[in-house]
């Protein structure tokens, strides 16, 4: 039985107690008037079970938002995850002088890893980077072509930051997203000349 007609049975069930209880009660005042603890004893009930379904009701509720919150965890960790290997395969690759195909294949195949936790940005900058190596790989080796590949590498980045963080990262204390590609493609620059 899934969450909302587990509520609906749960409200549905609190409405009848809370009915029955009622009509129970005008009963019992009109038939009791000499037993006045037959009252507050039928109260006592009442209150209880109404407590136990009210209780049961915010119990179902948490632990829907808890598994919520716990795959949205998972998914967060598998997604950064995903994206490190690539960095870390392309951090790889430009390291050596020399790279053999098998490392453009592991590219290729990240795009399926991707394609399972990537926002649709991040895998339209990724098939344009990819695009980009291969341009750049014609040699298997990205010597001399280190700007050109910082650059897509700096696009790919700030696609990634967004998925990452949400629409939000990329205003962070005024920078817009402009602001921000110029700081990462300079970093970049500066670090080839270093």
């Amino acid at each position: 039985m899934n969450n909302g007609k587990k509520n609906f049975l749960y409200l549905v069930l609190t409405f009848l107690t809370v009915a029955t209880g009622y009509a129970f009660i005008r009963l019992a005042y009109n038939v009791s008037d000499s037993f006045p603890f037959t009252q507050e004893i039928v109260l006592i009930f009442l209150g209880t079970i109404a407590t136990i379904f009210i209780t049961a009701l915010l119990l179902n509720k948490q632990t829907s938002v808890e598994l919520e919150k716990e795959q949205n965890i998972r998914y967060f960790e598998l997604k950064t995850q995903t994206y490190q290997q690539l960095l870390d395969l392309l951090e790889e690759m430009s390291l050596v002088k020399g790279f053999s195909e098998n490392k453009i294949i592991r590219l290729q195949f990240i795009t399926h890893k991707l394609a399972v936790i990537a926002s649709a940005e991040v895998l339209r900058e990724y098939q344009s980077m990819l695009h980009t190596i291969k341009q750049l790989s014609v040699d298997n080796s990205f010597v001399g072509d280190m700007p050109l590949l910082h650059s897509s590498l700096a696009r790919l980045t700030l696609k990634i930051r967004k998925d990452i963080l949400g629409k939000n990262s990329l205003q962070n204390k005024g920078f817009t997203q402009e602001r921000i590609n110029e700081i990462i493609i300079q970093n970049s620059e500066e670090e080839l000349t270093n």
